[in-house]
């Protein structure tokens, strides 16, 4: 029996998450995608806490109208790495949770890194 999209995700993301672990020094950026909406988290793995996120739903960037997705994206990561360098964070390890490194997610970690994120 064929496995489902999801649960081909699902399984090429707990295989990333095995290797992949963030800490307080290096957090680790996840990323979390919908059909419609982006979502970034900056997670310390070792204290379980979430120390940013960042997502298409706020403000600065819903309120924009008539953008594509990929810009979005773009927009969701420069954001976060403005939010990143005011806490003092510089290092990420980059968790793409099983999506490809194509599209939208490419284009957030572009983004962050311009905005001056090293991963």
């Amino acid at each position: 029996m064929a496995l489902t999209k999801l649960e081909k995700r699902t399984r090429i993301k707990m295989r990333i998450r095995k290797k992949i672990n963030g800490t307080a020094d290096t957090p680790r950026l996840a990323v979390y995608r919908s059909n419609k909406q982006i979502y970034v988290q900056v997670v310390d793995d070792l204290n379980k806490v979430t120390l940013l996120s960042a997502s298409s739903n706020e403000k600065e960037i819903a309120g924009k109208t008539g953008i594509k997705k990929t810009e979005q994206a773009k927009l969701v990561g420069k954001l976060l790495a403005s939010k990143c360098k005011e806490k003092g964070i510089e290092n990420v390890v980059f968790d793409r949770s099983g999506y490809k490194y194509h599209g939208r997610v490419k284009s957030l970690a572009d983004a962050a890194r311009e905005g001056g994120l090293k991963f």
